[in-house]
């Protein structure tokens, strides 16, 4: 039988500056589906989502809204965030759409606040409210926590669970999984998929393929700002998907450039290196030509590595070397100094001044190693150019302000900004995060044309499939301390998750290690855990009992 059609949006169209975000496109959202939206950065999902939820005004079109008692559609404007809120239309974005000065509980009922004696704020209540919310998305913090406090991935759960929070009728999903680790990714489907059993529409943008084939009843494709098609998603293939995307079969096999590693020289060498208090001190090298990846769940340490060794964050112990002289690196000057650059994990917040060009942001790390005024206009234009070409930038021009870029084409401009200093050492914090398939093999690509011409990358992510596809060699951290090292060869998806868990290094081959045992077996876990459990119980029993004899 088939589902009611709730939402129902055809011949829309919406122009930004001139330039056409979307051109005649439709969709149709029935009650109790997961309906996933696909298509390469700029081709205008966000933008039809937007539209619904009230962020946006089309510039033509229809949209029909189910009629809750009669159960016909009906043709409805929607002005605002709040109207769409009102007759449960929710979305939660990709960018973090949260008030940083404000706790949890503000964030999640901003404008909702339960009210006690004298209409004033129930803080007691609003507590005690958001931390049913907060149970809805497994984040166990306090809700009265300070927002700035919490991590990427902890932010996308108090905007999950901010969405959750109004009686939605269709929830809509952009790139939600961007900034969670494997753990949160499955309680957040866990989530999804009970509330399509409660009747409840979800729309899943993601440019993550697996997410979408394990998820989603139907697909519809946008490219460039037109439908292409809407399709069950049992009757479809990846490779049919990627095809509707971009117009074309893409080749993303992988490519290892293990073989051009150059062993004989070490670019960075990292020694006793404490990441967190208590924690076993982090030690690596990184080798010339070589992208180095590093996997992890959230809170392992990882971007706390990388802050460190940019010198955005102090190093408590440890040295740094870079090619093999010591270097005391301070700040972000002194990194760069030393020939290391950063793209961060918060493109917004760290990677790009929003009001400023693209062109200005390209440059604005490159412009002053430039003498002549003659020589920066030519010159500059030319590395502009260059970088807009190979990395596939959507841009009207290069005077357009960088926020009026969709999230992925911002963050092509952050590596575009830090390739064009040259540096020998590039760490790369989740480079292809709210990225389309398309870009994101535009730079892998682009990673291994670095590497060949003498750079060296280090790769931090959450894709376990990115690190795999991409590293020649791959670091698994585990409560601020790496727990595993594992060759391109070597990795498999088991001993990167039981690294990940704080598993021994021991438990699989490295590098350079005769042992062969792939992990323990589940009878050897099964005994080893009843035997704890036995330990705790005597432990508790027998305890007071030598208590009351010694007494």
């Amino acid at each position: 039988m088939m589902s009611q059609t709730i939402v129902k949006m055809e011949g829309i169209s919406k122009a930004f500056a001139g330039i056409k975000a979307l051109d005649n496109v439709q969709i149709d959202l029935r009650q109790g589906e997961i309906h996933a939206l696909m298509g390469e950065n700029g081709a205008g999902k966000s933008t039809l989502m937007k539209i619904m939820t009230g962020v946006y005004s089309r510039d033509s079109g229809k949209m029909y809204l189910q009629n809750a008692l009669s159960n016909q559609l009906e043709e409805v404007e929607i002005k605002s965030p709040l109207a769409a809120q009102k007759l449960g239309l929710s979305m939660v974005f990709q960018e973090f759409n949260l008030l940083e000065n404000m706790n949890i509980a503000e964030n999640i009922f901003i404008g909702r606040e339960p009210l006690g004696a004298g209409q004033t704020v129930d803080k007691k209540q609003l507590i005690q409210n958001a931390a049913v919310e907060l149970k809805k998305v497994n984040l166990d913090i306090d809700p009265s926590t300070e927002v700035s406090k919490l991590s990427c991935g902890q932010k996308q759960c108090v905007e999950i669970a901010k969405a959750l929070s109004f009686n939605a009728r269709v929830v809509v999903f952009d790139e939600p999984t961007a900034s969670l680790s494997e753990r949160e990714s499955q309680t957040l489907f866990k989530l999804i998929k009970e509330l399509k059993e409660k009747g409840v529409c979800i729309v899943y943008i993601s440019h993550r393929m697996e997410e979408v084939f394990e998820l989603s009843d139907r697909i519809t494709v946008f490219r460039n700002g037109k439908y292409i098609d809407t399709v069950n998603t049992k009757d479809v293939q990846e490779k049919d998907i990627i095809s509707m995307m971009i117009g074309h079969e893409l080749n993303i096999e992988k490519k290892s450039g293990s073989e051009f590693v150059n062993k004989n020289k070490v670019v960075l060498e990292i020694k006793n290196v404490q990441v967190f208090p208590g924690a076993k001190p982090v030690s690596f090298k990184l080798y010339e030509k070589e992208i180095l990846g590093f996997f992890g769940l959230v809170g392992a340490g990882r971007t706390e590595l990388a802050r460190i060794i940019f010198g955005v964050d102090p190093i408590g112990s440890g040295e740094i070397y870079v090619e093999g002289g010591k270097v005391k690196i301070s700040s972000p000057k002194d990194a760069i100094q030393a020939g290391i650059g950063l793209v961060p994990e918060d493109r917004k917040g760290l990677g790009l001044i929003l009001g400023m060009s693209i062109k200005d942001n390209m440059l604005i790390s490159k412009i002053g190693q430039f003498k002549s005024s003659l020589l920066n206009k030519k010159t500059l234009k030319n590395i502009t150019g260059t970088f807009i070409s190979d990395l596939g930038i959507s841009l009207r021009n290069e005077e357009q302000e960088v926020k009026e870029l969709s999230g992925g084409n911002q963050q092509k401009v952050v590596i575009a900004k830090w390739l064009a200093m040259e540096p020998n050492i590039l760490i790369m914090d989740e480079p292809t995060r709210g990225i389309d398939i398309g870009a994101k093999s535009e730079i892998y690509a682009l990673m291994r044309k670095m590497t060949e011409q003498g750079m060296s990358i280090i790769m931090i992510s959450s894709e376990m499939a990115e690190v795999m596809q991409v590293s020649d060699r791959i670091l698994v951290m585990h409560e601020g301390s790496i727990s595993g090292e594992l060759t391109a060869e070597e990795v498999t998806r088991n001993n990167i998750m039981q690294a990940a868990f704080g598993g021994s290094s021991k438990f699989w081959n490295l590098a350079g290690d005769n042992l062969s045992i792939p992990c323990l077996s589940f009878q050897m876990i099964f005994v080893v855990l009843l035997w704890e459990i036995w330990v705790g119980l005597m432990i508790k029993w027998i305890k007071p009992l030598l208590f009351a004899v010694l007494r």
